[in-house]
């Protein structure tokens, strides 16, 4: 007799094995039919390692079972899964000489990498897709087989597959391996996968691009098919308006169109920001600046280089140099710093510290360098030079609780004023290749989340995903169209102040070693200028616009006056620019609004003679006439509130 434990608790029996198909249509034919597979685990085991397998798998003893439907994030995993496989099938149907390789999931999708004798076309593109259609409407079953690691390779090898073979060769020679097979295609998985191409109804393919075999440039370059799966026809629709709408926000289209910066192929992955785009900078970074101040930090500044020995102590020069820009002087090795960590701990080190100086936070805007291979450089969001508002705590133990809670409440602030108010909390714990006591772990996980708790934020936990000298919190921005930005993080370090020999004088006299708390608000301003640009559509608000106010006029009659207008509103620190060129009034506003301002002034012979000015607000908003004073002290109203 097989006992199987549902979600709800209670239990099912079945005379001997059974399906996780058999299962799900003893409890109704409603979820037999919904049923994409299912999660099995030892009853009285940790859920978090229930197994993740096909509705075919068989149950030979007492279980804990939940059935997998779309409705589940596995489900959506399994649909997309199986997707991938979907188009390989198709790929073979229409060009029988393409060999595959690997197709995983990857973040809303998944793709597929294939080797073939010429690229694939956007019109192979619509081809595919609907060769995919056409299959998963025979509604195939997908049958799983599993052969010994040799005999697998022999079999891919007879069928012209060598990658196929390549991968299965590299398994240990003493495992078996399983194969899915759908229609008349067979491929190496581990699984699971949906019971039938007929559940694969809503995907749509989006792209080819080149990639390695196995990631080595020195390999092959193959042909990577992007796609995209859901659950739901409505959720693929969203996903491709979400697309859609993300093209038009696209900061590296915006920051030519508007003026603010430009990347060129003389110096890659750094940027050449532009008068209006450094205005943007500065306001950023005089804003963060200001939150040092209030908040208790002392502002540093740490060397661009420093010699090798310094990074062979802190581990950077082992784990990290492939990312670090190396180069010589008179027979010395230096790196470009890659973060800011280790100078402020030779900071923290002149002179002697006690117990009275903590906590002590520094705070940086520094600039780091890390060679990040050219495929990853996108935009201004994945650089190689990048300026972090880094700051490091210098604190007791005692205080980690302290200050995290205060660091959570002051990001929320400053998320806020930028225009975020959805974020998401993170807390990555220890890992299983860790230094320190599980004492100092559980003093510092416990303080993380605490920290939240008193902040009123709902977490999740990373099992595992912390540093291996500390746990940390990620703080994760959700942007206009939903979309997720990791930013911010508070991380803590038992460690670096050991490397670099950094202690206080206790209260007792001794010397200690201090904590250290690495965070981050912003993150790169790089990235998160990035990220601003298409959080607002480029419409900055006001505080953050380039440019605030334009002036212009309808005659050159208004000159004199429209001089004038600009002059009081720069005079109150507003940035402004006038127009005074001899156009149509309608073609100057026009032209205006493509660069998005939050405000337009028109003046004419009315307004001049009023002392007032016509107000067009940024949407072709017109708020009518009003006079100067008036507009002056609406618009430091906006800029106060962050508006």
């Amino acid at each position: 007799m097989v006992h199987i434990t549902l979600p709800d608790g209670s239990q099912r029996q079945y005379p001997g094995p059974v399906t996780v198909a058999e299962v799900a249509e003893s409890i109704g034919s409603g979820l037999a039919k919904a049923a994409l597979g299912g999660k099995v685990g030892a009853p009285g085991a940790p859920v978090a390692q229930d197994k993740l397998v096909d509705t075919s798998y068989a149950i030979a003893q007492d279980a804990r079972l939940s059935i997998v439907t779309a409705k589940d994030a596995d489900g959506l995993e399994v649909i997309r899964h199986s997707t991938a496989h979907l188009l390989a099938y198709a790929v073979k149907e229409l060009f029988p000489d393409a060999q595959v390789t690997i197709g995983p999931v990857i973040e809303n999708g998944f793709y597929y990498d294939f080797s073939y004798k010429r690229p694939f076309t956007p019109d192979d593109l619509v081809a595919i897709e609907k060769k995919m259609a056409e299959l998963a409407a025979k509604d195939e079953p997908v049958l799983r087989r599993v052969l010994p690691r040799d005999e697998a390779v022999d079999y891919f090898k007879g069928m012209g597959e060598a990658y196929k073979a390549e991968l299965i060769a590299s398994i240990p020679s003493n495992e078996d391996v399983s194969l899915y097979r759908e229609g008349a295609f067979e491929d190496l998985c581990r699984g699971p996968h949906v019971p039938s191409t007929g559940k694969l109804k809503h995907f749509k393919l989006m792209k080819v691009a080149g990639a390695y075999w196995r990631g080595d440039h020195r390999n092959e370059m193959l042909q990577r098919i992007y796609g995209t799966a859901w659950a739901s026809k409505d959720e693929l629709q969203g996903y491709l308006r979400m697309l859609e709408e993300a093209e038009k926000r696209d900061h590296r289209k915006l920051g030519k169109e508007l003026d603010l910066f430009h990347i060129d192929e003389h110096s890659p992955g750094t940027v050449f920001w532009h008068p209006k785009g450094w205005t943007l900078w500065q306001e950023v970074e005089q804003y963060m600046r200001r939150v040092y101040r209030d908040n208790g930090y002392q502002e540093v500044k740490g060397p661009q280089l420093l010699d090798k020995s310094l990074w062979e102590k802190t581990g950077h020069w082992d784990k990290y140099r492939e990312n670090m820009f190396i180069t010589e002087s008179e027979k010395r090795d230096y790196a470009l710093k890659p973060m800011n960590c280790p100078g402020h701990i030779m900071i923290f080190k002149q002179g002697v510290k006690s117990y009275r100086d903590l906590p002590l936070r520094y705070g940086e805007f520094g600039a780091c360098h890390r060679n990040e291979p050219t495929g990853g450089l996108h935009g201004i969001m994945r650089v190689r030079a990048f300026t972090q508002d880094d700051g490091h705590i210098f604190c007791t133990e005692d205080q980690i609780l302290p200050e995290c809670t205060a660091y959570t409440a002051l990001l929320q602030k400053v998320y806020k004023d930028f225009g975020f108010t959805d974020i998401i909390y993170k807390v990555a714990t220890r890992p299983e290749q860790r230094i320190g006591s599980d004492e100092s772990w559980d003093k510092a996980e416990h303080a993380l989340m605490e920290s939240l708790r008193a902040s009123g934020c709902e977490f999740e936990l990373s099992p595992g995903e912390g540093a291996f000298y500390g746990p940390k919190i990620e703080y994760t921005l959700k942007d206009a169209i939903g979309r997720q930005w990791q930013c911010g993080t508070m991380q803590v370090d038992f460690s670096m102040a050991e490397r670099l020999d950094a202690e206080y004088v206790g209260e007792d006299g001794a010397r200690h070693r201090p904590v250290m708390l690495h965070r981050a608000i912003v993150g790169s301003l790089e990235r998160f200028i990035g990220i601003l640009i298409e959080e607002h559509a480029g419409a900055l608000p006001v505080w953050l616009a380039p440019v605030q106010v334009v002036v212009t006029g309808i005659t050159d009659a208004q000159a004199d006056y429209v001089q004038s207008v600009a002059k009081t509103l720069r005079d109150q620190g507003l940035r402004v620019e006038t127009d005074l060129r001899n156009e149509k009034i309608t073609y100057k506003i026009r032209e205006h609004s493509l660069q998005k301002p939050p405000y337009i002034l028109v003046v004419g012979d009315k307004e001049m003679a009023a002392g007032a000015v016509a107000v067009r607000a940024r949407g072709n908003q017109d708020l009518g006439v009003m006079s100067l004073d008036a507009f002056a002290k609406r618009i430091a109203q906006d800029v106060a509130s962050k508006a």
